[in-house]
């Protein structure tokens, strides 16, 4: 499948980054439509997406440049997203520390922000990956079952598609689960722990891995992630029934 969407002006614009175009703004509107259900102005949620979304794109790409440094020659090649090359965990982590600077800033909920998104990022997540599947790319490694794909004459695991499914999955539950939780931080602490298992089984099955030592660094990122979302339930639960 052609990678390229489409050109305007000599300028190729490709599948890839419209499908993750899509994943954002699809998430930003539902993200808008909650933030508006529970009160809140939607004009907060658009300027914590300037400063969120742009972090997140230098995030993901900082992230995957750094444990591949021997691929680039020059800065250029660096920074140049158009070669493909960006890692969701290092989007996720810059995002959410942004966000962390901003709402220290104007004095926002931390906490209820990131469970008002939560669903949204979870969402873009899946919509993202298909455009792995257009540039043939983050893929597992050769396989008999008939839902592999052929990728340079291999039949192979579509890594994508699991994790794509597995995505859509946790968007509903976190979708249904926004009326009826306990407190502020259940959301994005299940969004933590769900994708982390999600993540850790697929990484294993995946060929492009990036690595620490003998270690897959997604891997690694997942377990530390899902205990945090264990820990973020435990003590936000347990000061919520102290309140109650």
């Amino acid at each position: 499948m052609n990678p390229v969407a489409f050109e305007i002006f000599g300028i190729s614009i490709r599948w890839y980054g419209i499908l993750i175009g899509c994943g954002m703004l699809i998430g930003a509107y539902i993200a808008m439509k909650e933030a508006k259900r529970q009160g809140f102005e939607e004009e907060t949620l658009l300027d914590i997406l300037i400063i969120a979304l742009p972090c997140a794109i230098i995030g993901a790409r900082l992230y995957y440049v750094l444990f591949n440094l021997d691929l680039y020659d020059t800065i250029w090649e660096a920074i140049n997203i158009r070669s493909g090359g960006l890692a969701i965990h290092g989007g996720v982590l810059a995002a959410v520390g942004s966000f962390w600077i901003y709402s220290r800033v104007k004095k926002l909920d931390f906490w209820k922000w990131l469970d008002i998104v939560a669903p949204s990022l979870i969402l873009g997540q899946a919509i993202g990956r298909w455009g792995n599947f257009i540039n043939q790319e983050a893929h597992g490694g050769p396989t008999d079952l008939p839902w592999g794909i052929m990728v340079d004459g291999v039949k192979v695991h579509p890594t994508f598609l699991y994790e794509s499914l597995g995505n859509f999955i946790i968007f509903f539950i976190l979708f249904k689960m926004r009326k009826t939780k306990k407190f502020d931080g259940q959301q994005i602490a299940w969004y933590m722990i769900l994708y982390s298992i999600i993540r850790f089984f697929i990484e294993g099955l995946r060929t492009d891995s990036l690595y620490l030592g003998p270690i897959r660094v997604a891997q690694l990122i997942s377990i530390v992630l899902a205990l945090l979302g264990v820990a973020i339930l435990y003590i936000k639960g347990k000061n919520a029934k102290k309140v109650a």
